[in-house]
């Protein structure tokens, strides 16, 4: 990508209300994301850290420690089909706060059966296992945020 056109998407991002900026082509990716102090930041693809689930809510229940960490050759390794997130939001186990998980690692689904949420644009999409069988882990926390394509479960 060429640097004058690089400028002008930093200027545009930090001259809007944009916040971030993902731009896709053939010669690679860039994303720009706005700092907290007002200038842009220009963050290289892909990136590998991982996010942070939000912070806890007062007077919701606290959530299971975060999953380890796999990476994709593990996870690639790993027995079983991989269900992924169709879209990018937060991931909710379950319907309501105080409502039981849809799924936990034990449980017998069947392909259609709704096994989380995803909430993006405050859509509620209700996400559905893709296969028959036994979830055998769960690799995302409640109000984690996920990316298009991240691994959520696994089923044998």
């Amino acid at each position: 990508m060429d640097l004058r056109k690089l400028k002008t998407l930093i200027d545009l991002v930090s001259d809007s209300n944009v916040s971030e900026l993902e731009i896709t082509e053939a010669e690679g990716k860039v994303r720009i994301v706005k700092g907290p102090v007002g200038g842009p930041v220009m963050v290289a693809a892909p990136m590998a850290a991982p996010v942070a689930a939000a912070p806890p809510v007062a007077g919701a229940p606290v959530s299971a420690p975060a999953p380890a960490v796999l990476t994709d050759a593990e996870q690639a390794a790993a027995a079983g089909h991989v269900v992924k997130s169709p879209m990018v939001g937060t991931f909710y186990s379950s319907s309501s706060p105080e409502a039981k998980p849809f799924v936990q690692v034990g449980s017998v689904v069947k392909e259609g059966e709704t096994v989380c949420i995803i909430e993006a644009m405050k859509i509620l999409n209700e996400i559905e296992a893709d296969k028959s069988g036994t979830i055998t882990r769960i690799l995302v926390n409640n109000g984690q945020a996920v990316e298009y394509g991240q691994p959520l479960f696994h089923i044998e």
